[in-house]
């Protein structure tokens, strides 16, 4: 079995990513406007018409803008959990009562043939999550908005062949930049944004792990540059030996272009 990936969008002006399998196509988040999110996966072959479910990882409006028009328009069940749907009922609208799917999170649940896993995560939102994926053999993780990477975290990434991880800001850019400091000290807290450094940190601890490829996201346009991201990921983890291209590859996401599409097995990631 496989799963197909791409990232559409990633970052604070929106985010929407994409997976399926071969009977379930999902997006986690809709923070882009209904015909964005359209035209993007018309770029990759693919259809709101087809989604199977929208899952959503937190209220925060660059993750829920869309998600209400999107399933009045295509029929599409939306899937969080208490705490977020109460935090972002009003701002997506009116939604039909059989689209309103409520999970548990920490608690495994399945869409056709889909196993999806949320699990908690540090950042200051009603009650975010981050996902892990299964289809037969095949597991990716999802972490796109993360003050830190826990142990509980690492534990839900062991065993992915992919993982999309957030490498949000360089933290010199963002100490020296323009934000004022109540903005600066909330994005570099535990409840804030994931660091390069620290994506790469928690990257090393994973290596050698079945980790084939790795995707940076939720990448900061004032604080980050995307070299800057990649080079510090990359040179954290050959500092430690680790042969990036051939153990773990890495790559981007962008705010403005979808990324690669990725195909996934238990056995490679191209």
């Amino acid at each position: 079995m496989t799963i197909k990936f791409c990232a559409l969008s990633s970052g604070s002006s929106g985010n929407c990513l994409f997976l399926a399998t071969g009977k379930t196509s999902v997006l986690v988040d809709a923070g882009l406007s209904g015909k964005r999110v359209e035209k993007l996966m018309g770029q990759i072959e693919e259809s709101p018409r087809s989604v199977t479910a929208i899952l959503v990882t937190h209220d925060h409006i660059d993750h829920t803008s869309g998600v209400g028009v999107l399933s009045r328009r295509f029929d599409i069940p939306i899937y969080a959990n208490s705490l977020t749907w109460q935090a972002m009922a009003e701002g997506i609208g009116k939604i039909s009562p059989k689209n309103i799917r409520e999970f548990n999170t920490d608690e495994e649940f399945n869409i056709a043939d889909l196993c999806v896993k949320p699990y908690p995560v540090s950042h200051d939102a009603a009650d975010p999550v981050g996902f892990t994926f299964c289809a037969g053999r095949v597991k990716i993780a999802v972490a796109n908005d993360l003050g830190c990477v826990t142990p509980a975290v690492e534990k839900e990434f062991k065993g992915s062949s992919f993982i999309m991880l957030e490498s949000n800001h360089d933290t010199e850019m963002l100490m020296v930049g323009s934000y004022p400091w109540y903005l600066k000290r909330r994005i570099a807290g535990e409840r804030g944004h994931l660091s390069n450094e620290d994506a790469g940190a928690a990257l090393l601890r994973l290596a050698g792990q079945n980790t084939k490829a790795v995707l940076l996201g939720h990448l900061s346009k004032e604080n980050n540059y995307p070299l800057l991201a990649l080079e510090t990921v990359k040179g954290i983890l050959m500092q430690q030996g680790i042969e990036v291209g051939r153990e773990m590859n890495i790559d981007l996401s962008f705010r403005d272009k979808i990324s690669r599409i990725y195909t996934i097995t238990d056995q490679e990631v191209y």
